[in-house]
């Protein structure tokens, strides 16, 4: 019997469908066997990332199974995890800031060749390159010049001149504020103290200013900035409550040839408020000194356990706690009003 050469309909789309499916299957194998060896080959033998997720993106073609396009997305999504045995991929970088801060202002400085500079008219600029640098310019003394002009009125000039007041810190005083400002901030904030910047003065730029100067300024710059630290303390008192502490400081006291300690008193309360004092003591005294009469609101400070009695026996705020710093001991003791206080 001879066997037709010839295919029905059906049966040719059922030869196309199953010669798809077989390509399908190779690609799918193919693409298996990559990821085997990019997870577990050896280290010669692995694909790169990228050469592996193009192949896993590759054209599959228009007759690709649903499920082959999961297993795809499956195969994709185990590529992102990290292999074993390799480090973690950096996470994504921040957008790179300006090396050199763009909020400064910029000073221009055009530098020509040499050959330029001896003969400009034989040359002629194309272009230009731009190199970013960060520069410090360091403080400079200099001689400001107040200059103040007397008028005299057209139609009156029988009258005498007039002429603008002379704003100054003290009379007769060559400091500016802008120089006070850099020595309270060098010995305060960068803890400079007066001969270092005596010295540094002289040999840096020449200035001489001898201490003694220095020291009156210091004094003109707290009797000047006086109302602002009395505002300060009012509004820290003004809460009700305070919080005390001192710490120990060594200072010199002339006529005596040595070191004395003194006493620098921080007040201040919960809501931020800070002021420092300077006493001799750490005595009951010193917190009478340093409380205004009329505070009655509560007290906390630190004191050690013999200073308590002293605070017992003093006219402070009612009430008021000590606190002893020994070890292990705590100190709670209410300070009542005088009138009460019997015995």
């Amino acid at each position: 019997m001879m066997v037709s050469t010839m295919m029905s309909p059906r049966e040719a789309q059922l030869t196309q469908e199953v010669e798809a499916l077989r390509q399908e299957n190779k690609l799918l194998r193919d693409k298996v066997d990559a990821l085997i060896k990019r997870l577990f080959g050896a280290s010669s033998e692995k694909l790169d990332a990228n050469q592996l997720l193009s192949l896993l993106q590759g054209d599959d073609g228009p007759k690709k199974a649903e499920a082959s396009s999961a297993s795809c997305a499956a195969l994709e999504a185990e590529l992102a995890k990290p292999a074993p045995g390799q480090p973690k991929p950096d996470k994504q970088r921040r957008a790179s800031q300006p090396r050199v801060p763009e909020h400064l202002p910029a000073v221009e400085e055009v530098v020509d060749p040499i050959e330029v500079t001896n003969n400009p008219q034989d040359w002629r600029c194309i272009g230009q390159e731009v190199t970013e640098l960060l520069d410090f310019e360091p403080g400079r003394f200099l001689r400001r010049l107040l200059i103040r002009r007397k008028y005299v009125h057209r139609d009156a000039s029988h009258e005498p001149p007039v002429i603008a007041p002379l704003n100054t810190l003290q009379e007769r005083s060559i400091a500016a504020p802008e120089l006070l400002a850099q020595i309270i901030i060098a010995k305060y904030c960068d803890h400079l103290p007066l001969f270092r910047q005596e010295r540094i003065y002289a040999t840096r730029h020449g200035v001489e200013l001898p201490r003694q100067s220095l020291c009156r300024w210091l004094k003109l710059a707290v009797e000047w900035l006086q109302p602002v630290y009395e505002q300060i303390k009012a509004e820290v008192l003004a809460a009700g409550y305070v919080q005390m502490d001192e710490t120990h400081i060594d200072y010199l006291s002339p006529g005596h040839g040595q070191t004395k300690t003194a006493q620098l008193w921080v007040c201040g309360n919960p809501h931020g408020g800070v002021f420092y004092t300077w006493q001799l003591g750490r005595g009951a005294d010193c917190v009478a000194n340093i409380l205004p009469v009329d505070f009655d609101g509560p007290c906390k400070a630190m004191v050690m356990p013999p200073t308590v009695a002293m605070w017992r026996r003093a006219k402070l705020p009612s009430p008021c706690w000590g606190v002893g710093r020994m070890p292990g001991v705590t100190l709670w003791r209410p300070r009542m009003k005088r009138r009460n206080m019997r015995g």
